[in-house]
């Protein structure tokens, strides 16, 4: 029987300094030994995580919470943002100063040249502040939109926006993405595109924008240093991410 495993990036793939544990390079090669389908699920953009890919041989992946889906290099899945919405959303934005990341599978670009809110959220991915383009979206496909705002700010867009559903990843981020748009959901495009059951689908998370993802596979597994959220939901709890996360989580499952 055939089966397949998403994994997260942040927290669950790299460990809490961005590294790859060799633990885990070693889980997802006796994966691929065993015959095991390995897939990533990320609200990371597809330019975030081209070394990694190239590093495990993963060339399937859920990506922008589930607006950018790829099997084996080729796109099966795009929801991108409504332009007209991202549009009236800038606008708002701008006036609150609260500035915007715009991205598409290729690259971001800043509705602003320099804000610290952007530069201290993206130092924790490992990347710089974008360049400004504020009018990036008008003519590209934006997947997902970054705001960069104060915890609870965001509340401010929830009621003139029905079309977004929001995310937050950092204390001064939120990812802005289509509304119904989830990990759950690229991954069951995927899936679909497969022929695979989804008592065969496993997860490993740790975040709050994994919960539809853990909780829509067959098995989801929350890693040791997940959020609460994650770990109330989570079919199995695995060890730290620091810890060997992965290869003991997979050991478990008796998939490795």
């Amino acid at each position: 029987m055939k089966k397949i495993v998403f994994f997260d990036i942040d927290g669950t793939l790299l460990d809490h300094q961005k590294n790859l544990p060799d633990s885990t390079k070693k889980a997802i090669r006796k994966l691929k030994e065993n015959g095991i389908f390995t897939a990533i699920a990320t609200g990371r953009a597809p330019f975030m995580f081209e070394g990694l890919r190239e590093e495990l041989d993963i060339d399937s992946f859920v990506s922008f919470n589930g607006q950018y889906v790829v099997f084996e290099n080729e796109v099966i899945y795009e929801n991108p943002i409504s332009p007209l919405e991202l549009e009236r959303f800038s606008r708002e934005a701008d006036l609150k100063n609260h500035p915007l990341i715009f991205m598409d599978e290729k690259t971001m670009k800043s509705s602003v040249r320099h804000h610290p809110y952007i530069e201290k959220s993206l130092a924790t991915l490992g990347f710089p502040h974008p360049e400004e383009d504020s009018a990036f979206f008008h003519n590209k496909k934006i997947y997902q939109a970054l705001l960069f705002c104060k915890e609870n700010e965001e509340r401010e867009y929830f009621y003139g926006y029905d079309k977004f559903h929001y995310i937050r990843w950092h204390p001064f981020s939120v990812d802005v993405l289509p509304r119904g748009g989830s990990k759950a959901e690229g991954i069951k495009k995927l899936i679909e595109r497969l022929g695979f059951a989804l008592k065969d689908v496993y997860a490993f998370g740790d975040g709050l924008n994994d919960l539809e993802m853990l909780k829509a596979v067959g098995f989801g597994v929350a890693m040791g240093n997940g959020v609460s959220q994650a770990k109330e939901i989570a079919d199995f709890i695995t060890t730290d991410v620091s810890e060997d996360g992965i290869w003991n989580g997979l050991k478990e499952l008796e998939l490795i």
